[in-house]
């Protein structure tokens, strides 16, 4: 099925800090710390990427989910927050799905982990993120929800983040000089 995924990331100095200030605004916890690993297909040519599309597996605890995103077709590049028309569906094997992709012309392109606690109020969800370049958060829910949300929180707007992880992980390869070539904590002991 898909839907329209509408989010924005921040950076999280103090998660324990966090996690009390959503429970206080009435958020739930649905997800306990998981540790969460996704692989980015694409083809040789990174046909997927120069479209700012995906094609991922993500294998979060127990769960396989195969996920397609795509920007929608009335973009707008300069919006507070990131669209994405993502297509989903749980598999039962995600291991015979990479092969599958892999015959069909993909292969691995990115991996990228995290250890993610998730959090849900009535509208919206917002998830914490441990990956090895440091503690992010993501807010998925309706624009105005994200709004009021962040400024409950006491974000400043111009904290928000719309990059991707794959992204996030090219920014830091830039700043830090790093040769690592995935967003793992194989790769990146130590959160970076």
């Amino acid at each position: 099925m898909s839907a329209v995924e509408i989010e924005v990331k921040f950076r999280v100095a103090d998660g324990a800090t966090l996690e009390r200030k959503l429970i206080a605004h009435g958020f739930h916890r649905v997800t306990p710390r998981t540790f969460e690993k996704n692989v980015l297909f694409d083809t040789t040519d990174r046909r997927l990427r120069s479209k700012q599309s995906i094609l991922r597996i993500r294998q979060y605890g127990e769960r396989w989910v195969v996920t397609h995103k795509r920007l929608p077709d009335d973009i707008d590049p300069a919006a507070r927050h990131k669209h994405r028309i993502e297509t989903e569906t749980e598999v039962k094997d995600g291991d015979a799905m990479s092969i599958i992709f892999s015959q069909l012309g993909y292969a691995p392109a990115f991996t990228y982990e995290k250890w993610r606690t998730e959090y849900a109020d009535a509208t919206g969800h917002c998830v914490i993120d441990e990956t090895p370049i440091g503690l992010f958060a993501e807010l998925e829910g309706p624009p105005d929800w994200i709004d009021a949300t962040s400024q409950r929180l006491g974000l400043d707007p111009a904290e928000l983040i719309t990059l991707s992880y794959g992204r996030l992980f090219d920014d830091w390869r830039a700043a830090t000089g790093s040769s690592a070539t995935d967003l793992t904590f194989a790769a990146i002991p130590r959160h970076g």
